[in-house]
């Protein structure tokens, strides 16, 4: 295991951040999770990253079965930040103003009016989202980039904060359309929340220590969730771990058993959730490890594998592995190195 610890190189941030703040914003985050995780039950990883994802400005792509908790871990979401929620069941007849909002004509003012869709809230879950033509996906593109919605001409800014939620049924299932890769690489995490243990899902046949989400408190208003997404932009990251990504990226790039690598948005994305992951882990600095960590949640679902790689049967998550196991990692850099 390899460490990196802060120094006065080039790139420090102009107010670093300290490890008190660190330490008293992970408290905070800690705090969200806990409470998501009473709804959630044993799923204590997977709530973890998605609050990265949430205080990093992401969006989360959720890929299991039915009936695993996809929707539910959405909506203890907005109910411990205070927000808003809107679910779309995505069909095959699912229009794109459905989505978005459509103008309709008002006879009193003689006008066209917009009237806002279901995007048009703090946490967007946008159900068995491969369900749906890509027409109607491709609804959520600008909006997922750009915060906001144009129609006719017209720029409409969502709330913030913002989060999609899509859950995705297994694209080997009847009646599901396979995402584009521009709609992919618009999700910051895709992540799986996979079948309970056998303790947690004994603790929900029986219906004791689970919360409903509806009555989950709230633990953290948009002003204390702007407060920790601003920290996490002081915590600092060594040219050496900028590096690191970039070296991952490159070796996406170059690998035989990948046809389309990471793109610049992608690593991007990836630092963007860094800098919160660390936050959350109390520091105030970002080590390897910690791109190691979020490689397979945020870099996996963007690749597009060769076809001899598909052939064999082994998937993004297993070559994303190979390049983190290939990939020299940096030494340990402290103060006063060169």
């Amino acid at each position: 295991m390899t460490t990196s610890v802060p120094h006065a190189g080039s790139g420090a941030p102009a107010a670093p951040l300290s490890m008190d703040e660190a330490a008293d914003h992970a408290a905070h985050f800690t705090r969200l999770a806990d409470e998501i995780a009473s709804a959630v039950l044993g799923k204590s990883d997977v709530v973890r990253m998605a609050l990265v994802a949430l205080l990093s400005e992401g969006h989360i792509l959720l890929e299991d079965v039915p009936g695993v908790g996809k929707t539910t871990l959405a909506r203890a979401i907005a109910a411990v930040t205070d927000g808003e929620w809107r679910r779309i069941q995505f069909t095959p007849d699912l229009l794109p103003s459905d989505v978005t909002g459509v103008p309709v004509f008002n006879q009193a003012t003689r006008e066209f009016q917009f009237h806002p869709g279901p995007v048009f809230s703090n946490v967007v879950i946008a159900d068995e989202i491969n369900r749906a033509s890509p027409k109607t996906q491709a609804a959520l593109l600008e909006v997922m980039e750009e915060r906001q919605v144009t129609v006719d001409g017209r720029r409409y800014p969502v709330p913030r904060p913002f989060l999609v939620v899509a859950t995705q049924n297994p694209v080997e299932m009847d009646g599901t359309y396979r995402l584009p890769e521009a709609q992919l690489d618009r999700f910051l995490m895709r992540l799986s929340l996979g079948y309970p243990g056998a303790d947690a899902e004994l603790a929900i046949m029986r219906g004791d220590r689970l919360t409903a989400p509806e009555d989950l408190k709230v633990v953290a208003d948009s002003e204390r969730l702007a407060a920790i997404a601003a920290a996490a932009k002081r915590v600092f990251i060594d040219d050496a771990v900028y590096r690191y990504v970039l070296d991952l990226a490159h070796a996406t790039r170059g690998h035989d058993e990948i046809h389309v690598g990471v793109s610049p948005r992608a690593t991007v994305a990836l630092v963007r959730a860094l800098r919160m992951l660390v936050l959350a882990s109390g520091r105030s600095y970002a080590t390897p490890d910690d791109v190691k960590e979020l490689a397979v949640p945020a870099w996996a679902h963007r690749l597009v594998l060769a076809p001899g790689s598909a052939i064999s049967g082994r998937g993004a998550a297993d070559v994303l592995r190979d390049v983190l196991d290939r990939v020299p990692v940096p030494a340990p850099v402290r103060h006063g190195d060169e």
